[in-house]
This record gives C-alpha cells, sequence and structure tokens, in this order.
C-alpha cells in the first residue's frame, strides 16, 4: 500500500494526529475554547484583545514547533523541500493569512474542532479548504510544476 507512497511517514503521521487530537481536546474540555492556531497565535501575539488566556495561548503556540522538534529527535527527521524563490512562500502565507480572517478561522480550527462539534460553518469551510487544495494540486500538475 504505501509503496506508491516512498516517503509517507505513517508512524509519525499517526503521532502527530493523536497529540492534535489530545491538544483540542484538553483545550476544548478544560477551557471551553477552540484550538484554532490562527484565533491562538492572535491571542499570543496580542492581536486579538479576548479569548484563551494569553499565557496559555503563548504555550500553545511555542508548542507546536517544540513538539515537532521531540518528535523529530525520537522519530527521525522529516523531509522538507521548498521552492528555491520565497515569493510563492511570502504570497501563499500572505494569502492563508488573508483567508483565515475571511473565513473566522484556520483549518485547525474548522477541520479538526468545528467538523468534530458539527459546526455548520465550519463543515462548509472544511469542503471549501479542501477543494481548494484538490484544485491547486491538479492546476500544478497540469503545468508540470508537480
Amino acid at each position: 500500500m504505501l509503496s506508491a507512497f516512498p516517503h509517507a511517514m505513517p508512524v509519525q503521521g499517526l503521532i502527530g494526529g493523536l497529540l492534535i487530537g489530545i491538544a483540542a481536546a484538553l483545550m476544548l474540555l478544560g477551557l471551553g475554547r477552540i484550538a484554532g492556531v490562527s484565533g491562538l497565535a492572535a491571542r499570543a501575539t496580542g492581536i486579538a484583545a479576548s479569548g484563551t488566556p494569553r499565557a496559555m495561548a503563548i504555550a500553545f503556540i511555542i508548542g507546536l514547533p517544540l513538539g515537532t522538534l521531540i518528535i523529530s529527535l525520537i522519530m527521525g527527521g522529516v523531509e522538507t523541500r521548498f521552492p528555491s524563490s520565497s515569493i510563492p512562500l511570502i504570497i501563499g502565507g500572505l494569502l492563508v493569512g488573508y483567508g483565515t480572517r475571511l473565513g473566522s478561522g484556520c483549518t485547525s480550527g474548522h477541520g479538526v474542532c468545528g467538523v468534530t462539534r458539527l459546526s455548520a460553518r465550519s463543515l462548509i469551510a472544511t469542503a471549501i479548504f479542501m477543494a481548494s487544495g484538490f484544485a491547486t494540486v491538479a492546476l500544478m500538475r497540469a503545468g508540470g510544476l508537480l
């Protein structure tokens, strides 16, 4: 099954998924707050004045790369590839930031937390995220970029 995906890392993916689920459940059950990264980042940086306690938001945001580092040290590194120019990354980051404000949340807030609560807004947003991703991959393959 994985021969079609020679760089797949199913164990790391499973561990990461479990950790994301645990973090989302702890935030919702422990604090009554959604673990949406864009909202937590806004709160941690002081852009948002209300929401999750700021210290908790900072700890969550720091924990994201720290958790990645710990898992990487335990399980081995992850191969990453980036475009030779940083222009597509900057444009993509700006578009994602704009989209999170436009959609009232990011993929983690809608896709992980909202869908599990059967939020209509999150179901629609996640369907749009997925359709956009499928369309982007199809366009990139058609243009020979993938």
